[in-house]
């Protein structure tokens, strides 16, 4: 029971999604509700003064997203009359809203057959597909994309998208997955395989150097 789900709109969907991007479910459910209320759609949002905005934000971190929400939702009213654009391509060319947002508000606002891969979704598709290859490449990024693209329900899109978040926020979990419980774990190909574990494949990142240096002022 999420406060967004109440209300699948597609502005509500833009603002949920933004919001949840590198914060908490619970840390965004109070958030969420206030922003609706003092700025209830794009027009409202766009009239306000960005130092209002921010402060409606503050302790959600980040605030690039903020002003990039303020920033669209100008142009919405500017150039589309208030009203969320439905197409995924123009829907990307709004300050803040990637490929994954862009799906997003189209499956969910619009019911349009996007398909949409985050982490949570790279993480199911990787082990359902035993995808052995490192997730984070280009060439494994555009498969995983494919992937998603070809096991969406394009009856009922949004649905199907949200019901992928839920499974790998709540089941598919990064450490000690909980396959007994999951619905699709008959042909999960990783759990057969033994490599659930294990998947998906993460580049390790560099480790950062650490200098110590001294230095001095001589006179």
């Amino acid at each position: 029971d999420l406060p967004w789900r109440r209300n699948r709109s597609p502005y509500a969907t833009w603002i949920s999604e933004i919001m949840l991007q590198q914060t908490r479910v619970d840390t965004v459910k109070p958030y969420f509700e206030r922003w609706m209320e003092r700025f209830p759609d794009a027009a409202a949002l766009a009239a306000a003064d960005e130092q209002e905005v921010l402060r409606l934000w503050e302790g959600l971190g980040y605030y690039s997203r903020a002003r990039s929400l303020h920033k669209a939702a100008k142009i919405i009213v500017s150039d589309y009359g208030g009203a969320i654009p439905g197409d995924p391509a123009v829907l990307r060319k709004l300050p803040g809203i990637g490929e994954y947002t862009a799906g997003a508000i189209a499956s969910i606002g619009f019911g349009l057959p996007e398909a949409v891969l985050d982490g949570n979704i790279r993480r199911i598709l990787a082990r359902y597909h035993d995808i052995a290859d490192p997730v984070r490449t280009p060439q494994t990024e555009k498969r995983l994309w494919e992937l998603a693209r070809e096991n969406l329900d394009r009856e009922r899109p949004g649905d199907f998208n949200e019901a992928l978040m839920d499974l790998g926020s709540a089941i598919c979990l990064p450490e000690n997955p909980k396959c007994l419980l999951c619905p699709i774990a008959s042909d999960c190909q990783a759990l057969l395989h033994g490599t659930a574990a294990e998947r998906p494949v993460m580049i390790k990142a560099e480790p950062i150097p650490h200098y110590i240096v001294t230095a001095a002022v001589t006179i």
